[in-house]
């Protein structure tokens, strides 16, 4: 075991401070989903902050400035909401492309490019983009690209905002706007309750998980989207982080734990969160065999969006 590591666990097995603490990480702005109207985006937008500054939540939101093209003026408005209400913003790249598919100088370009709306409107309020976060948590197919490109990161002041909790919003999310789009709310309603209700399972699952692996509960980084359903869902899912004794708090602080220290020697063609990556690391199982999935008609009406044609709900 190299040095690091062993103080990396040292540190992981005598510091709880961050027990019970969660990041509330955003992808996709400024809206995630099918293309939107500037307008159907600001209720969105206006929405879904409104619901984290009444349940004291300091998130970061991490953006793919392709979206800005098509009304680059009302689109920025929104990516400012997100800095006049408290919030954080961070480089999802510009495009939202496949480090697995593009090749690294290509990925690196697109990165690069990625920020120039955020870092203007960051400068306004005192801030820098600090913080990176990988499109489809794809880090490199090998470890000789996944180190040139977290090489460039670093040299452009960038660190990696991991994922230690999910709950597949994303699926939920195309399916909601669908029903939603073609004016069926008594569906939309339906996915919104399976979705409370898997986000409800999974995250103890998150918990459980991560005390097999770690022999403690780190601070978890949370990765949701910007979409209409969570706008529609934030209290929700307040509940049940206050449930779940999970206070939020910023990414800053999140990564104070000493846990996002430890080693990960994953490279390969999967999007895994850290808690998987850090298993394979360390040659550990996850208890896959509870893991809650979500309910089999949503993860295929999902795939079946996704797979047709991009259409404005």
């Amino acid at each position: 075991m190299s040095k690091r590591a062993l103080i990396a666990l040292i540190l992981l097995a005598a510091s709880p401070v961050h027990a019970g603490t969660v990041a509330l990480t955003f992808d996709d702005l400024p809206v995630f989903g099918r293309t939107k109207p500037v307008a159907d985006g600001a209720a969105i937008t206006r929405k879904l902050l409104a619901g984290l500054q009444a349940n004291h939540i300091h998130a970061i939101g991490f953006v793919n400035e392709s979206q800005l093209e098509d009304d680059p003026a009302g689109r920025t408005a929104l990516l400012a909401r997100w800095l006049d209400a408290g919030m954080d913003l961070g480089n999802h790249t510009f495009s939202h492309p496949s480090l697995d598919t593009l090749p690294v100088d290509e990925y690196i370009a697109d990165a690069a490019k990625g920020d120039a709306v955020t870092r203007v409107l960051d400068a306004a309020h005192g801030k820098v983009p600090r913080w990176f976060r990988y499109p489809f948590l794809e880090t490199g197919p090998t470890l000789a690209i996944r180190d040139r490109f977290a090489a460039w990161l670093r040299s452009d002041g960038y660190r990696i905002a991991p994922v230690t909790m999910e709950n597949s919003d994303d699926i939920f999310a195309m399916v909601y706007d669908e029903d939603i789009g073609r004016g069926d709310k008594r569906a939309a309603r339906k996915v919104r309750r399976e979705y409370i209700a898997f986000s409800r399972r999974i995250v103890p699952w998150y918990r459980s998980a991560a005390r097999m692996l770690l022999g403690r509960e780190p601070a978890y980084v949370f990765l949701l989207h910007a979409s209409r359903l969570n706008a529609d869902s934030i209290g929700a899912l307040a509940g049940i982080l206050r449930h779940e004794h999970l206070r939020p708090v910023s990414l800053d602080t999140a990564m104070i734990d000493p846990a996002y220290s430890l080693p990960d020697t994953y490279a390969g063609p999967n999007g895994d969160d850290w808690l998987e990556r850090w298993a394979y690391t360390q040659k550990k199982d996850l208890p896959w065999d509870v893991l809650p999935v979500p309910p089999g008609g949503i993860s295929l009406e999902a795939a079946r969006l996704d797979s047709g044609p991009a259409k404005e709900p």
